[in-house]
């Protein structure tokens, strides 16, 4: 199994992804407990499918009894510019890296399958070997097998970093019911490091390696239905879709590179877009705007709720107009948020 791992790691690479490793399912065992205790908190907040499905979430294993490897695969989606400096731009808005261009589920997934295939046929075992793959949409505990199989680590943003791609990269992973060889486990190198928990508008760490999603900013714009919290609407800034600050602030990017797959490059209309011309997006514009992006799986209702966030924070009475026009919006978060936006200009 060895020279099959070694040619599964060359053609993991070949296909474009940035790292490979591989772990047992079982080798998270920690994972269950953490769960248990985010849920118990709350953290959550509206994201039940976590608790829906923890049973699985908190072990890989019991997932799918019958693999025997998890291939860990790591994909680059590194910016080209300071995704921090559009913060700055209060008439602007400011979307995640990640969503500034194609949606990462599909390009990850359709790889994810190709290398899968390739590994059935390499194996060639009687019976044939059986994969599984998964990208960000089912029950498994990503980032804690990523430091499994020795991607990275969970830093004390919870995310997962590494030294040789910082903390912009996707995860993907390929079950399988072969015995490869594993991989030893990444260690922290967070140190005493805590820029990311520092830099958070919302103060959503209790503390380190812990995450409350309900004061999480990524949360709050892409998870959260309905009018956001009016303490925290002033927090968000003009950031309308996911939050980038901790990861952005890693020293550990200095290693990080631009990312090589073309589709994952911003798109000139999404790295710092007019807040109006959002805001007057009509559900079938929205529809065509964001087509092929993970953005329009929140809908224009939540997307619009987010711009008028924005909007109030901005302190541009230009923006007072485009506000205004949707204080009776059909939607009634929309409506509700164009309502403070508007109370927020006018002061």
């Amino acid at each position: 199994m060895d020279a099959l791992k070694d040619r599964l790691l060359r053609e993991a690479r070949d296909q474009g992804f940035s790292a490979a490793r591989i772990c047992r399912p079982e080798a998270v065992p920690e994972v269950a407990e953490r769960l248990a205790g985010f849920l118990a908190a709350g953290y959550h907040g509206q994201m039940s499918w976590l608790a829906e499905r923890s049973h699985w979430r908190g072990d890989p294993a019991a997932l799918w009894p019958e693999a025997r490897s998890v291939i860990m695969l790591a994909e680059n989606y590194g910016p080209a510019h300071d995704p921090l400096a559009v913060l700055e731009q209060s008439d602007r808005a400011a979307i995640s890296v990640y969503a500034q261009h194609r949606d990462y589920h599909d390009v990850v997934k359709k790889r994810l399958k190709r290398l899968a295939r390739w590994l059935i046929a390499e194996a060639d075992t009687d019976p044939p070997a059986e994969v599984k793959v998964f990208v960000d949409t089912a029950p498994v505990p990503e980032k804690a097998l990523g430091q499994a199989a020795g991607l990275g680590w969970q830093g004390k943003h919870t995310n997962l970093v590494s030294r040789q791609l910082g903390s912009w990269f996707f995860l993907g992973a390929v079950f399988t019911t072969l015995e490869l060889p594993v991989d030893p486990g990444e260690v922290d190198h967070c140190g005493s490091c805590r820029k990311c928990l520092d830099i958070c508008p919302t103060a959503a760490f209790p503390a380190p390696y812990q995450l409350d999603a309900r004061r999480c900013i990524s949360y709050l714009t892409i998870e959260h239905k309905g009018p956001v919290d009016a303490a925290l609407r002033p927090l968000l800034g003009n950031r309308i879709y996911g939050c980038d600050d901790c990861l952005a602030v890693c020293p550990w990017n200095k290693f990080a590179e631009r990312a090589a797959e073309v589709k994952y490059h911003a798109r000139d209309d999404l790295m710092a877009p007019d807040l109006a011309e959002l805001a007057g997006l009509e559900d079938a514009a929205f529809r065509a705007r964001f087509s092929g992006s993970p953005i329009k799986r929140i809908g224009r209702g939540r997307f619009v709720r987010n711009v008028l966030y924005a909007i109030g924070n901005s302190g541009e009475a230009r923006l007072l107009p485009a506000a205004q026009a949707l204080c009776e919006d059909a939607d009634p978060q929309i409506a509700d948020a164009a309502r403070w936006a508007v109370e927020r200009l006018q002061r």
